[in-house]
């Protein structure tokens, strides 16, 4: 306490201790210079520490300082200077009176969902706006969001964030930050990205809804193996942000859900206080589905899924999503920040369709199906098939909410994108209330021009999500690919059109 009424720099004179972590201790300082209170941290050197351990102290504080000042978000704490007090950096920041998160927590134990909904929706936006900057924050957690004593919140603490285009100040096998909030793929080894900060506020908001964390164990190192390997369990008090944790609880960074449909989801929550997910009704169940009522003059794939939304919004229905794996979405304003999610395989590994080329081994639980002439998907074992009018496919899961349909178009054209764009989209946005575009855009399937369409739509009793991949064969025939599910259960079925997606057998013989 020795350092109480210190004038630091000459200007910052040390008022009260606020906190303190494993790297300094903040203080309530008055600024003589402009007659204002700031924060100032200022840097722990633990004893014993070699000189170059002590440079990389200095440099994370330097680093902290420079990566919070390039990022201009009112839920991002502002820096204000760096300067040194006996040597060692100090970093000035704004002064929030406020509380942390986890210090909430520890006194009330979990959050009401509206309210930590509120707090995602700050922290999500608080890191787009640092990625979009070039940082990444890589401790994210409850100690470093601070609710402001006028409602307002702030990720703090960027004492181990990296820049983009900077060395990294850790040693080869060295992980840094808190070992319960380190993404899988950080345990694993491979290097932080956007979604490792993501998979952190997954993180939290499960701890803050269910007042316990979703993989504490009784020491670090079983923390991480459960962290890397282990399923946790379904939140129970979450309600509409059951969707959100889920799909930010991804292990595999690739199919996470982005920051941008984070902020969508979370802003429903916060703006409209949508009901919370009801039980399946008879309504809802998939039975055989009707065709429509007038069969479209084009016969085409987008014609098509037209015909299936329909069918949807009445019973529920289903069919194939791209898995993003197999293919990079190309410019235009619907261009994603990254790409799709997947496995990672670029579409240049794959051979065009109808080549002959052999696919990935169909994996357990799934089982191949022919769904046209020459054309066969994988399909998870117990779901049931169904042959509609005109012959195209629907496999039907267990629930009766999800299902999956394939098809096979002759002669239907080389650019779906383009009959969508001009007059699909808006005969959809007529046909079924609450339509909301996803994503939409041009993409290839194994070297072959393809395209990619998701979205987003009311059903009689819950919101569904579909999503369709369209590609032709170089003689002109279509093949579709399509699947919608209930929103909230998105991430959970996603994985049915990856592995269709994946292994579509394409052969010009049947």
């Amino acid at each position: 306490m020795s350092d109480l009424g210190r004038l630091v720099a000459g200007r910052y004179l040390l008022v009260e201790r606020v906190g303190s972590g494993g790297m300094g201790t903040v203080w309530r300082a008055e600024d003589k210079l402009l007659g204002r209170h700031v924060a100032v941290k200022k840097l722990h050197i633990p004893p014993h520490l070699h000189d170059d351990e002590v440079h990389t102290l200095h440099e994370r504080t330097r680093r902290e300082a420079r990566s919070a000042a390039r990022i201009t978000h009112p839920n991002v704490i502002v820096v204000h200077d760096v300067v040194d007090d006996e040597g060692l950096p100090c970093i000035v920041m704004e002064y929030v009176p406020s509380v942390t998160l986890s210090d909430v927590m520890k006194r009330m134990g979990a959050l009401p969902p509206e309210e930590a909904a509120r707090i995602g929706l700050a922290m999500a936006a608080a890191l787009r706006a640092a990625h979009d900057a070039g940082v990444l924050h890589r401790d994210v957690k409850p100690a470093n969001v601070l609710l402001g004593n006028g409602g307002r919140i702030v990720l703090t603490d960027f004492g181990i964030a990296m820049e983009s285009g900077t060395s990294s100040l850790t040693k080869p096998g060295e992980l840094i930050g808190s070992i319960r909030y380190l993404s899988p793929e950080r345990l694993r080894g491979a290097e932080p990205g956007p979604a490792s900060d993501l998979w952190a506020l997954g993180a939290t908001l499960y701890q803050a809804v269910e007042g316990r964390h979703p993989f504490g164990r009784d020491t670090p190192i079983e923390t991480a193996y459960a962290i890397a390997t282990d399923p946790y369990e379904s939140p129970r008090n979450a309600r509409d942000l059951t969707p959100v944790i889920e799909g930010l609880l991804v292990k595999e960074p690739e199919q996470r859900m982005d920051v941008h449909e984070v902020e969508r989801r979370l802003g429903e929550v916060t703006g409209t206080r949508t009901a919370h997910l009801d039980p399946p009704t008879r309504s809802d169940r998939a039975g055989t589905p009707s065709p429509p009522a007038s069969p479209p003059a084009r016969t085409g794939s987008a014609n098509l899924r037209r015909a299936v939304v329909r069918s949807v919004v009445a019973v529920a229905l289903a069919a194939a999503v791209t898995g993003g794996a197999l293919w990079w979405v190309k410019g235009g304003a619907d261009e994603p920040s990254s790409r799709p999610s997947g496995s990672g395989s670029s579409a240049s590994a794959s051979a065009s369709p109808g080549t002959g080329s052999t696919p990935p081994p169909v994996p357990a639980g799934y089982h191949l199906e022919k769904a046209g002439d020459g054309f066969s998907v994988p399909v998870r074992d117990g779901w049931t098939r169904q042959t509609l009018a005109g012959g195209e496919v629907v496999y039907i899961d267990p629930s009766g909410l999800v299902g999956l349909r394939v098809n096979v178009v002759e002669f239907a054209g080389t650019d779906p994108l383009r009959h969508w764009r001009e007059t699909e989209e808006e005969q959809t946005a007529r046909d079924n209330p609450g339509y909301e575009r996803v994503r939409m855009a041009e993409t290839t399937f194994r070297g072959r021009p393809a395209g990619y369409w998701e979205f987003t739509f009311d059903g009689r009793a819950r919101e569904y999500r579909a999503a369709e991949l369209a590609f032709s064969s170089t003689e002109g025939t279509q093949y579709v690919v399509y699947l919608s599910a209930p929103n909230a259960q998105w991430h959970k079925y996603r994985p049915v059109f990856d592995t269709a997606a994946n292994g579509v057998r394409v052969s010009d013989n049947g």
